[in-house]
């Protein structure tokens, strides 16, 4: 049977994730030291992991309501006012997602139509562009550079709108390159914004591994966006709950509602024994995320000067859990340098093209790992570089 005729042409055409290929390698080899995934290498907390446990012991096994549990919203909308100093009513403007991939997905084919164009900065998570396309849009692409610690700069989003501009994704904290906007640089894009329809999506699972002393700001708590924009966030980064696969979207009630109907027939309900773990999650897990994020900026300096002293140079990262280093002294692309990496000194990592064609001659370096782990890695990677700096002379 001919299955090519019968699938998809435009899923047929979609790449398959540059992250998972050396993930993938890495684990049919032996000795491999892989900072390649962005997955926390801490437990999910105890107290989480017994809640979701002790739903199990007392028979709650039934779906949940498609919004996901009222508790859990109210605990959701609660820690964001806390935190981030923006009010959100549970019962209309919160959805728990399976994932903060599911409400991405949600929230773009709800608010693209054929032929609208998404506005998507990189480098950048792997999903957003074939998302979009899915869902009839036509990504429009924004290069960050790291002469402006690949902040998308107003000046760039201005030349970019379009009468067809629908949807800005703004991927801060980023991955792969750890950059955060602050305050005055979100002020600046909505400076832009205003007077327009554009929608914004705020992509911000990483919003609690922000590191220094300005803590993440939401793009809704900027005077006049909140009306604009839905906020993606969820548990796997800050509560190091990744397998429990649980997101949310907060936003305008008209949006949120679209988002739920879609939710109800692709979905219907994320998984009651997750959703009840990220009620003690919202409740009492502040210390937890407090702490893992002291570990990981401990990890982030280490890391950052380790590969500055190798002569890969790469800007101080101030989010998430990733460094973008420059590779280009090498004299390798990035496919070529990560692909030689493993199989020489079975360390994997990311080429930066994965995360967008402007990635080039960059790679993705993970520190969700520990500092031994870290060291190791280290030391693998300078001998590579030696070797490979020897070989450009």
């Amino acid at each position: 049977m001919d299955y090519s005729s019968r699938l998809n042409p435009e899923i047929q055409a979609l790449k398959p994730s540059g992250i998972r290929k050396f993930f993938d390698i890495a684990n049919e080899m032996d000795d491999v030291i892989s900072l390649s995934i962005g997955e926390p290498d801490f437990v999910t907390p105890w107290h989480i992991r017994q809640a979701g446990i002790r739903s199990l012991e007392d028979g709650k096994t039934w779906y949940s309501p498609n919004r996901g549990f009222m508790e859990l919203r109210e605990g959701i909308c609660q820690w964001f006012a806390h935190h981030y100093r923006v009010q959100y009513e549970p019962k209309t403007e919160c959805l728990v997602t399976v994932g903060g991939s599911e409400a991405i997905d949600g929230c773009m084919r709800c608010l693209i139509q054929p032929g609208d164009e998404v506005l998507i900065p990189q480098p950048s998570f792997v999903c957003y562009q074939p998302l979009a396309e899915m869902a009839g849009g036509v990504p429009v692409i924004l290069e960050t550079k790291a002469e402006n610690s690949f902040r998308l700069t107003p000046e760039e989003l201005k030349a970019a709108i379009t009468p067809k501009t629908k949807l800005l994704i703004l991927p801060y904290p980023n991955n792969p390159t750890g950059a955060v906007m602050r305050r005055e640089h979100l002020n600046a894009l909505a400076d832009v914004l205003r007077g327009t329809d554009v929608m914004v999506l705020s992509d911000e699972i990483y919003s609690e591994l922000t590191y220094g002393d300005t803590r993440h700001v939401t793009f809704s708590a900027i005077p006049d966006m909140r009306e604009r924009t839905v906020v993606i966030n969820g548990f796997s980064k800050a509560f190091a709950m990744t397998g429990w696969r649980l997101g949310f979207a907060l936003g305008p009630e008209p949006i949120i509602k679209q988002m739920t109907k879609l939710h109800q027939y692709a979905i219907m309900s994320a998984p009651t024994m997750s959703q009840l773990a990220a009620v003690e999650a919202m409740n009492n897990g502040d210390s937890d995320s407090a702490y893992m994020r002291e570990q990981y900026d401990m990890r982030r300096r280490l890391i950052v000067d380790g590969f500055n002293e190798l002569g890969l140079t790469c800007f101080e990262p101030e989010g998430a859990f990733y460094i973008f280093p420059c590779i280009r002294s090498t004299g390798l692309t990035s496919d070529a340098f990560c692909e030689k990496l493993i199989q020489e000194e079975h360390v994997a990592v990311v080429p930066g093209s994965a995360f967008g064609d402007c990635g080039e001659g960059f790679v993705r370096v993970s520190y969700s790992y520990s500092i031994k782990h870290i060291t190791e890695a280290l030391s693998r990677i300078a001998h590579f570089v030696q070797r490979h700096h020897a070989d450009t002379l």
